[in-house]
């Protein structure tokens, strides 16, 4: 518990949500009582192949910071110490549920199918935007978003999309706010950094998400840094707060522990789904590695904050979990096997990437043909060939 007052008002918090301690012991908070319903149907291998995508996004998340220093990719922004979260919202998501990432969403966008080569792609710069998801039982999962806080209303836009569409199904075209909610086939979720709550974009996709019960899910990954600008210099007051005031259900979860992103995740996304409105989770992390490959986090931030961190790595601790359920050395051995093989095959595949061509940027902008686009399509031609007629 936290204690705090601000301008006079009580700002107590209950301990954020979390079932694994530190060390990986099952040891569910308070505040977790109210979720542990959702993890009764998860079995051991579910949780192996949680452990699986996370040990197989840290090692390509090392690969391709080494491929930005060799320079191979203009730019990279590591996830390392932010798995554990992503992975257990990851999962709790259905096949129909869309997805809005930033650029750091590497194991959410894994999970939900997304080959590491396409993510790699867009930092190589051979991608005009889109990405294929082979996995027809997962995808929806958007590109990655470098104007941050565009995503969040993105969101809000898509899920009051979902809205309409679950209205007209049932006879109305009627989409007023202040409506009751109604269920739909699909939820949005859209995830962003502690920094990316200072926008207004985001404040403006709350307030469009409650006011239509739209069934969207934020998830704010607060890992401690806004870039160089620490969380306590941005919000006096737990960022999930805000969430609460307009009008979103909002908790703040232990951020490195996978099993409280899936259990809280899986509920608000159970409620957005049958119209009851927009959800909100705090995951509370840490970004280990710097900003993205152009930062130096040394200049910020103290050593020892990071290794308080380091002992609380999502990965060691799910696996101090996993040995707790009995999982034999030889799974973990394994596990370290294909995480090497599937860095070392991305690796491979990320520097024989195509350069693209220019008729490309063209194909995903809608998801059937429109006249603008081969109006486009047919200018860029012309101009392209004025240059060899010229002789230029």
């Amino acid at each position: 518990m936290s204690a705090t007052t601000t301008f006079g008002v009580d700002m107590t918090d209950p301990e954020p949500i979390r079932f694994l301690d530190d060390e990986g012991r099952y040891a569910p908070s308070a505040s977790a009582a109210e979720f542990a319903a959702e993890l009764e149907n998860l079995d051991e291998s579910d949780l192996k192949q949680w452990y699986l995508d996370m040990v197989a996004v840290r090692a390509f998340d090392t690969e391709c910071t080494h491929l930005q220093r060799q320079g191979q990719l203009a730019l990279w922004a590591p996830s390392v110490g932010q798995e554990g979260g992503q992975v257990g919202i990851a999962h709790a998501t259905k096949p129909n549920d869309h997805l809005f990432p930033t650029y750091r969403e590497h194991t959410v966008a894994y999970v939900r199918g997304v080959q590491l080569t396409a993510i790699a792609g867009q930092f190589r710069g051979v991608t005009h935007g889109g990405w294929d998801v082979t996995d027809p039982a997962n995808g929806n999962c958007h590109l990655y978003t470098l104007v941050l806080g565009s995503q969040a209303q993105h969101a809000s836009g898509f899920a009051m999309g979902q809205v309409l569409d679950a209205k007209r199904a049932a006879g109305s075209t009627s989409l007023a706010p202040g409506e009751e909610g109604i269920a739909t086939d699909g939820a949005t979720v859209v995830f962003y950094g502690d920094g990316t709550t200072s926008e207004g974009d985001v404040s403006e996709s709350m307030v469009f998400a409650a006011s239509f019960q739209a069934p969207v899910l934020h998830v704010m990954q607060n890992n401690n840094w806004a870039i160089s600008v620490p969380v306590a210099r941005q919000s006096r007051t737990p960022i999930y707060r805000r969430a609460l005031g307009f009008g979103l259900r909002a908790v703040q979860i232990d951020g490195n522990d996978p099993l409280a992103g899936f259990a809280v995740a899986k509920r608000f996304l159970d409620q957005a789904r049958a119209g009851e409105g927009p959800g909100y989770i705090e995951a509370l992390t840490y970004r280990m590695g710097a900003h993205t490959t152009s930062d130096d986090p040394t200049r910020y931030r103290e050593a020892d904050e990071l290794e308080s961190w380091r002992l609380r790595d999502p990965i060691v601790r799910f696996e101090g979990y996993l040995r707790s359920l009995g999982v034999s050395e030889d799974f973990f051995a394994d596990a370290a096997k294909q995480a090497d093989a599937i860095a070392k095959a991305a690796r491979e595949e990320i520097l024989t990437l195509p350069e693209p061509g220019p008729d490309t940027m063209f194909e995903h902008v809608y998801s059937e043909p429109h006249p603008l686009m081969d109006a486009q399509r047919e200018w860029l031609a012309d101009y392209e060939a004025s240059f060899a007629e010229e002789g230029r």
